[in-house]
């Protein structure tokens, strides 16, 4: 199977993916307790004030019609109104969208930095100090929940040695860097102890792979045979829990954006649940969904570039 026909199959199995969310969005938002009209109008609306709000949402028809209306409204990018942000869904989320793609990203690249050089020292090193002194550093970190490790870099770093601002996104380039640099540092002490684990595993067992002693009797060189034949193998399993970790990473920035007052899709969507912004919330998981299933996606085409053999499966 050629590569283009490997990424337009994995296209069509992302549709009916999508539609199984969009059922399941639909229906979980509106079993959440609460009146979004009363959270809409003001304390002195009379019942009238709140049916005409509640006709205006169309949440006096049907469901089935709901539902018909919600999917055609997405086919064709209106998602709504926001009742928290008195703005469209889509306007909002686009004003938001950056600050998070900018942490995810700043985040898996500081947890590959740190795990990726990291996992093969811990595999060469295997039950020497350098490997048991590795991996008890990330196990502390694996151990902990992410908001008390941001907790913890945010009391040392910014507010008691002051070295980095205290939450926020910036104006400049160089402030972005800087205000996300401690909420970055907090994903990717948690992501990159689970990439390293598996990585370092996974590198062991290609070590004792038949075809790498074999590299080695040839006379190759430790470098070579490191860089050629060890890293690309190794990294086949480590994509996908890569993929998953990115995956994963999306709805922990509701945490982490919200202890850093990052404005980002996630402390947007915290604000919207309160809020019990139906459109807002809606939105919003639309938008992880279509988020995620493009990084397994990506997953999927980097892995297949990497093992020719997952094509044919």
């Amino acid at each position: 199977m050629s590569s283009i026909s490997y990424l337009f199959s994995r296209l069509l199995q992302i549709v009916p993916t999508f539609l199984l969310v969009m059922i399941f969005i639909f229906l979980l938002v509106r079993l959440l307790p609460g009146d979004p009209a009363i959270a809409m109008a003001d304390a002195k609306a009379t019942e009238a004030q709140l049916e005409q709000i509640r006709h205006n949402l169309g949440l006096d028809q049907p469901m089935p019609i709901q539902f018909a209306k919600f999917v055609g409204n997405v086919l064709t990018g209106d998602l709504g109104n926001s009742i928290l942000q008195k703005a469209p869904v889509l306007a909002v989320i686009q004003d938001r969208l950056p600050v998070t793609l900018f942490l995810a990203g700043y985040s898996m690249a500081l947890a590959i930095l740190f795990s990726v050089p990291l996992a093969f020292v811990a595999a060469l090193y295997r039950d020497r100090l350098p490997d048991l002194l590795i991996r008890s550093i990330f196990q502390i970190s694996l151990s902990m929940p992410v908001f008390y490790i941001g907790l913890i870099l945010l009391s040392i770093l910014a507010a008691r040695l002051k070295w980095l601002p205290v939450g926020g996104y910036g104006e400049t380039w160089a402030e972005h860097f800087s205000h996300l640099l401690l909420p970055a540092l907090t994903i990717a002490f948690y992501s990159s102890a689970i990439i390293l684990r598996n990585l370092r595993t996974s590198v062991i067992e290609v070590l004792d792979a038949e075809y790498i002693q074999f590299a080695r009797a040839k006379g190759l060189p430790q470098r070579l045979v490191l860089f050629r034949h060890v890293f690309r193998n190794a990294l086949i399993s480590t994509v996908t829990l890569l993929g998953l970790s990115i995956g994963n990473l999306m709805s922990g920035t509701l945490v982490t954006e919200t202890v850093f007052a990052v404005p980002g899709l996630g402390r947007l969507m915290l604000d919207a649940i309160f809020a019990r912004d139906y459109p807002l919330i809606q939105g919003l998981t639309l938008t992880f969904a279509v988020l995620v299933s493009l990084v397994f996606l990506a997953t999927d085409m980097f892995q297949s570039w990497l093992d020719p053999r997952l094509r044919k499966s």
